[in-house]
């Protein structure tokens, strides 16, 4: 349609032109033009190829994975096999599988996949605040992305109510059904009210309000993304939460610099200023990214009440996927805790708060995509780890595992090296 369009556009300037020379050949005119229109649009339509399902999933970074090499044959490793490929309203998406790891792309970048480190941070920004809220009956979810997230609120027995925000209809209806096992088939799941519009748009339209409220955004460099970083943004989700709501918000530490995380986090606990941090590192025990977690209230973790809980029959489900990602217990979960915004404070003295007014995240940030510092941006933060004992209550025991880093060797924290 695009083509033909500016086709007729273009004959259409041309004919105005020279439309006093052949006033008297109007009608043989005006049909001359029709079927030129519609021959010349059907033969660059034709031409026209579709855009490759590689661009749509690796973007910029096609090239490089087309040179990838294995290190060990030195042969072209080439691309994952693609399963998916569709142009949406919005946005293009993928669904890539290399064998072992499915991913799903947006418009040249990797969003979600079943990676252990993508899988555990998906769990985190569903688990922690349903263990963390007494009795979470209402969730709303910023972006489907593969659907884990918010399909770990369909195992708990008490809620009730799941909506999700999601531009891209192609994406709840198309990519998630490759991640059924790993989401829980949220898509189908009758609690569930998937909601296709852009979620500030929904939050400053409804008057609805929720117990839980977990947002996981794109890198604030994308275009548009840094709306969902800012100041406004969090106030807003601050009025929708019910009392004794929680909201859970991701932060990447890589892509990113020193001084981006700490505007993103000095933004956060702006309007949070009870908030926590809470570290998804990677299998090396080294900088990957964060989980902050704030509310309208004080929080408290019971660690009995948590042990209890996921002991009960109608949640051990939710002890199944937990295990399945890593946590073998709550309170390995819980140890993912790194510090929060009081202790924080001397580190993010002098950040920036990231404003609708000025949305400095999605100019600075863009200049840093190629950056890797995450290990030295988590190793400065861990330096504030403190264990509050306002914040964890509990039997001795747990508390001392607390402080230990959890019982799974591989998601014990301790300070970070390269």
């Amino acid at each position: 349609m695009l083509v033909a369009l500016s086709a007729l556009a273009g004959l259409i300037l041309l004919a105005t032109s020279a439309w006093p020379a052949w006033r008297g050949l109007g009608p043989v005119f005006g049909t001359a033009v029709v079927v030129g229109v519609a021959v010349l649009s059907w033969r660059l339509v034709l031409d026209v190829p579709p855009v490759p399902g590689g661009l749509i999933a690796f973007g910029r970074a096609l090239a490089y994975r087309l040179g990838v090499r294995d290190p060990r044959t030195g042969d072209l490793v080439g691309l994952p096999n693609l399963l998916y490929v569709g142009e949406g309203m919005s946005e293009s998406v993928a669904v890539s599988s290399d064998g072992r790891i499915r991913t799903f792309h947006v418009s040249g970048k990797n969003e979600a996949s079943t990676s252990p480190h993508d899988m555990r941070l998906q769990s985190m920004l569903g688990n922690l605040p349903a263990l963390v809220h007494p009795h979470p009956r209402s969730v709303l979810i910023v972006g489907f992305g593969a659907g884990v997230t918010a399909g770990t609120f369909v195992l708990y027995p008490g809620v009730q109510r799941i909506v999700i925000c999601e531009i891209e209809p192609l994406v709840p209806r198309k990519v998630s059904q490759f991640f059924r096992a790993e989401n829980n088939d949220v898509f189908s799941d009758k609690r569930v009210e998937i909601v296709y519009d852009d979620a500030r748009h929904y939050m400053l339209t409804t008057r609805e309000k929720f117990d839980i409220i977990t947002s996981d955004p794109i890198h604030p460099w994308v275009k548009g993304s840094a709306a969902l970083y800012s100041r406004d943004y969090f106030e807003l989700v601050r009025n929708h939460l019910n009392p004794g709501g929680v909201v859970t918000q991701w932060i990447p530490l890589y892509q990113s610099s020193e001084a981006t995380v700490k505007d993103e986090l000095a933004t956060f606990f702006s309007v949070y200023p009870g908030g926590t941090v809470w570290a998804n590192f990677d299998n090396r025990g080294l900088g990957y990214d964060l989980v902050l977690l704030g509310g309208n209230t004080r929080t408290v973790v019971d660690l009995g009440e948590l042990d209890d809980r996921l002991r009960r029959p109608d949640h051990l489900a939710v002890a199944r996927a937990l295990q399945q990602v890593g946590f073998s217990s709550p309170v390995e979960l819980m140890s993912r805790y790194t510090t929060r915004a009081s202790d924080l404070a001397p580190w993010l003295a002098g950040a920036e708060i990231n404003r609708d007014r000025n949305l400095l995240l999605q100019y600075r940030a863009g200049l840093e995509s190629h950056f890797r510092d995450e290990d030295a941006i988590y190793a400065a933060i861990w330096k504030f780890r403190i264990l509050p004992e306002d914040l964890f209550v509990g039997p001795d025991e747990l508390k001392q595992e607390l402080k230990d880093g959890g019982t799974h060797p591989e998601s014990r924290p301790g300070p970070p090296t390269r």
